[in-house]
């Protein structure tokens, strides 16, 4: 059994407990959290507590997660926007909502459920029987480009560009303010947030070294538009780097405290490009994945 301990912030009182802990454990489903919530497996200040609870600052939450079997993961035929592929290489264009891998809650509808059916079970194992071909992830509510490794020569290829930061990565994002530098980079570790342990932080101890560069593409009256470049790669670095500079992520409901103006279901941010060396031939190979449309009707409808 695997146990998470969070401290509720000044910050975030009054906020219901199963929703809580959904945007800190995003892997799992709500309704996977309100069964475990029902059966005691979540503690607030040592006594359970229900779904509804209503947070209070300094709240202590334990979290009790089942260890339990690996099931079986179905293949389902679910459509991929598919953006390369070859022998030992899947890109496709995720789509908003999708979770990449299984989880608890998460046994159905994820990319793996996809790319299993579409592949035939020709996918790397490396990361075991819950992650085939999954090199590398994605939020949930992030659209946009990511990569599939059929076998397992090119997982250790591709996971190799990753650790030495050599694939390109570049993503679009609309985020709150008018940002005056026309482009700048953010250089600031990240790890756990010490107050708000479900979040990332910048500038924390024993963070990780963290570099984003973005470029200005429009201003709008209250809103940026930008490109980021992830020179690192590490959990929700954008989102946690633009709410460092005052500027979150629109849409964010983890890293701003704003109330979106527009239906978004979560951040607006799209992984655009990406870039690597062929893990058989060496040749750089870049795909694109086109703006969803809930983002090019956002950038038409902005007030300017």
């Amino acid at each position: 059994m695997e146990q998470f301990t969070y401290q509720i912030g000044p910050e975030e009182g009054e906020e219901r407990l199963d929703k809580w802990i959904s945007a800190a454990l995003p892997d799992l489903s709500r309704t996977y959290i309100q069964k475990c919530i029902r059966e005691d497996g979540v503690l607030v200040n040592g006594r359970p507590r229900k779904a509804g609870y209503r947070l209070r600052a300094d709240d202590e939450i334990v979290f009790l997660l089942p260890e339990a079997a690996e099931p079986a993961i179905e293949a389902e035929n679910i459509p991929l926007d598919i953006l390369y592929e070859d022998d030992d290489l899947l890109i496709v264009n995720k789509p908003k909502g999708m979770v990449v891998h299984p989880a608890p809650g998460h046994y159905s509808g994820t990319l793996v459920n996809a790319v299993l059916w579409h592949c035939r079970g020709q996918l790397s194992g490396i990361n075991g029987i819950l992650r085939p071909g999954i090199v590398h992830r994605i939020d949930r509510d992030t659209t946009g480009s990511l990569i599939v490794c059929k076998n397992d020569r090119a997982h250790r290829a591709v996971a190799e560009q990753l650790k030495a930061h050599s694939i390109t990565r570049r993503y679009r994002a609309i985020v709150y303010g008018v940002l005056e530098a026309d482009e700048g980079v953010i250089d600031a570790p990240i790890g756990r947030d010490p107050k708000e342990r479900r979040r990332m932080a910048a500038g924390v101890v024993n963070g990780k070294s963290a570099r984003t560069h973005y470029t200005v593409l429009e201003r709008f009256r209250e809103y940026t538009y930008i490109e980021c470049r992830l020179e690192t790669g590490r959990t929700h670095q954008i989102r946690v780097h633009m709410a460092y500079i005052g500027h979150p992520v629109l849409g964010d409901e983890v890293y701003s405290h704003r109330s979106a103006p527009y239906r978004l279901e979560g951040q607006t941010l799209h992984a655009m490009t990406i870039g690597l060396l062929h893990p058989a031939t060496g040749a750089y190979l870049e795909a694109e994945a086109p703006l969803p449309d809930y983002f090019t009707h956002l950038l038409q409808i902005l007030p300017r």
